[in-house]
């Protein structure tokens, strides 16, 4: 669910090398790890907050997901989420809402990769 898969040997055993093949462990609607950034710079994400479609009611069959962190970001120059939503990694570019029922906010957010600055690590390597 993190992205971590890739780390895993496909050719020895190893922890949680039975469970690799399961059914719901391997499902591609399976909540994902997904960076979410706000449409309008200036709102503000709240951890704990359900995902829903854009513009879809705030209930239990629309929620394709959770704000797991967020935190303001001075270099994106908004805040930024981390949160698991399903189909995650093939839905980038997408739009989702948060929705806070709490405070009764909703914001539309775009899913992004969880890495926000220098995805493709330009500039470590100079």
């Amino acid at each position: 669910d993190l992205g971590l898969g890739r780390m895993q040997s496909r050719k020895k055993p190893h922890v949680g090398h039975a469970l690799r093949d399961r059914d719901g462990l391997s499902d591609p609607d399976r909540p994902v790890l997904v960076g979410l950034k706000p449409v309008d710079a200036k709102k503000r994400l709240r951890a704990g907050a359900h995902l829903v479609a854009e513009g879809a009611a705030a209930t239990q069959e629309h929620d394709v997901g959770h704000v797991t962190s967020i935190a303001f970001s001075p270099s994106v120059g908004s805040y930024v989420a981390l949160g698991f939503l399903s189909g995650g990694a093939s839905r980038h570019g997408d739009r989702v809402d948060t929705v806070f029922p709490i405070k009764k906010e909703r914001v539309t957010v775009e899913v992004c990769p969880p890495c926000f600055i220098d995805p493709k690590g330009e500039r470590m390597r100079g």
